[in-house]
C-alpha cells in the first residue's frame, strides 16, 4: 500500500513510527512532515494542508491508497470530503461529524440529545446574555471558545470578574477570533482527568489503553495550561471496569448517535473523560489522535495500524482482532524557554546515540540551517 499522512507534530511522528512498521506498507509520505518524519518518510513540503485540491492531485499522482489524518484542523475544514469525493480512501471522520471536536457547542447539544453524561452548560453569542447566566449560577464554572483554539480556548476563571472579562475577552474582543464566536459555560467539574482514544468504522468501536496527560507547564501541577508536556498509557487509575463503563456510556451512544444523524464517524474518536465522585463525565470530544496520548499509546500497540485504519475505512472492523503489548509507555516533552507563550527559537537540538527501549518523536523542528521552535517529544517504551 501506498500511505499518506497529514500532519507535522509528534503525533505525526509516532503515527508515521508506526505506520513504517506495517509489512503492508509500500511507500510512505508525510505531507508536510517535520525532520523525524523525514527519516522514515517522504516528506512533502510544497502543499499546504489547506490545500484539498492539490492534496487530491498528489494522491492521485502517486496512487495514494489510504490517507491518515493527524491534526484537527483538516479535518474540520472537510479533508476527509474532498478525498472521499474523488475516491480516495482516508482514515477520519467527515466535516459533518468533526464537529464534534470543531463546535464545543456542538459536541454539548449532541452529548445532551443522547444522554451521554456531562457537565452541565448554556451556550452564548452576546456577551450581555453570558453575564446575565454567571449571575445567575451559583457553581465554578469553565469557559470555552466554542471553536478550535489550538488547544488554548479553555479558561477557568477563579472568581465573577475574571469570568466576565474572559467572557469579554473572547465574545467582545476576540481574542480567539472565530473560534470565540460562540462559548460554552459549563460547571467545572473536579477529579482526575483520564483520554480514552477508540477506533471506529462507525459501527463497531475497539478502545485502546487508557491515558494520563500532563497539562501544567510545571512540575506540582503548577504554570500555565499547555497542549501537554507529557503522558503515560496505560493508566492504572482508569480500570477494565471503567472502559466498560465508558464503551457504554460514552464512545458507543457517540458513534451510534453521530450515526442516527446521518454523520457517520469514521477513524479516531478520542473522550477527555473526567472521574468525578458521581461517575463518569465527558469533558469533551476530539476526533483524532490526542497529543501528547498518542506517543504513549501507539509504542504499545502490537497489531498493524496501517490495517487497522484501512479495517476502519472499508467498514470490517469487527475482522480484526486488535492486540496490545504488555509493558507500559511514557512520554517527556522537552520543549524550548518560554513555552508556551514567547518561545526561544533557533536553539540547536543534539542527542547521543538513543536506548534501545527509546524513540524520539519531533515537533516543531527545522533542519539545522534553519531557526525554528524547538520542542522534542521522548517517549520511554
Amino acid at each position: 500500500m501506498n500511505a499518506l499522512i497529514i500532519g507535522s507534530g509528534g503525533r505525526e511522528h509516532a503515527i508515521v513510527w508506526k505506520v513504517r512498521q506495517s509489512p503492508k506498507l509500500k511507500k510512505l509520505y508525510a505531507l508536510p512532515g517535520n525532520p523525524g518524519t523525514a527519516e522514515l518518510a517522504e516528506n512533502i513540503a510544497g502543499i499546504s494542508v489547506d490545500d484539498h485540491a492539490e492534496i487530491v492531485t498528489f494522491c492521485k499522482e502517486k496512487r495514494i491508497d489510504l490517507v491518515i489524518v493527524g491534526p484537527e484542523a483538516p479535518l474540520a475544514s472537510g479533508i476527509v470530503d474532498s478525498l472521499s469525493a474523488a475516491e480516495i480512501h482516508c482514515f477520519g471522520p467527515k466535516q459533518a461529524a468533526a464537529q464534534i471536536e470543531s463546535s464545543k457547542a456542538f459536541a454539548k447539544d449532541f452529548m445532551a440529545r443522547h444522554h451521554i453524561p456531562t457537565a452541565r452548560y448554556a451556550t452564548f453569542h452576546q456577551f450581555n446574555e453570558a453575564v446575565r447566566y454567571l449571575d445567575s449560577i451559583d457553581y465554578r464554572i469553565v469557559i470555552k471558545a466554542s471553536g478550535l483554539a489550538a488547544g488554548k480556548g479553555v479558561i477557568l476563571p477563579e472568581k465573577m470578574d475574571e469570568a466576565k472579562s474572559t467572557l469579554k475577552a473572547i465574545l467582545v474582543d476576540k481574542t480567539f477570533g472565530d473560534a470565540g464566536n460562540e462559548v460554552v459555560i459549563e460547571e467545572r467539574l473536579v477529579g482526575q482527568e483520564v483520554s480514552l482514544m477508540a477506533f471506529t468504522d462507525g459501527i463497531v468501536v475497539v478502545p485502546m489503553l487508557p491515558a494520563q496527560d500532563h497539562k501544567r507547564l510545571f512540575d506540582g501541577d503548577e504554570g500555565p495550561n499547555t497542549g501537554g508536556m507529557g503522558a503515560y498509557a496505560p493508566a492504572p487509575i482508569f480500570t477494565v471496569d471503567m472502559i466498560y463503563e465508558a464503551m457504554a456510556s460514552v464512545l458507543k451512544p457517540a458513534v451510534n448517535g453521530l450515526k442516527i444523524e446521518g454523520t457517520p464517524f469514521v477513524g479516531v474518536l478520542y473522550a477527555a473523560l473526567m472521574l468525578t465522585p458521581n461517575g463518569i463525565r465527558v469533558l469533551e470530544f476530539n476526533c483524532r489522535f490526542g497529543d501528547p496520548e498518542t506517543q504513549v499509546v501507539l509504542p504499545l500497540l502490537e497489531s498493524d495500524l496501517l490495517e487497522i485504519a484501512e479495517a476502519c475505512v472499508n467498514g470490517n472492523l469487527s475482522d480484526m482482532n486488535i492486540r496490545w503489548k504488555n509493558g507500559n509507555a511514557v512520554c517527556v516533552v522537552l520543549a524550548s524557554k518560554g513555552y508556551p507563550e514567547k518561545v526561544e527559537i533557533g536553539k540547536l537540538i543534539t542527542f547521543d546515540e538513543l536506548p534501545e527501549n527509546m524513540v524520539c518523536f519531533m515537533q516543531g523542528q527545522r533542519p539545522k540551517t534553519e531557526k525554528s521552535s524547538s520542542q522534542v517529544g521522548a517517549c520511554l517504551d
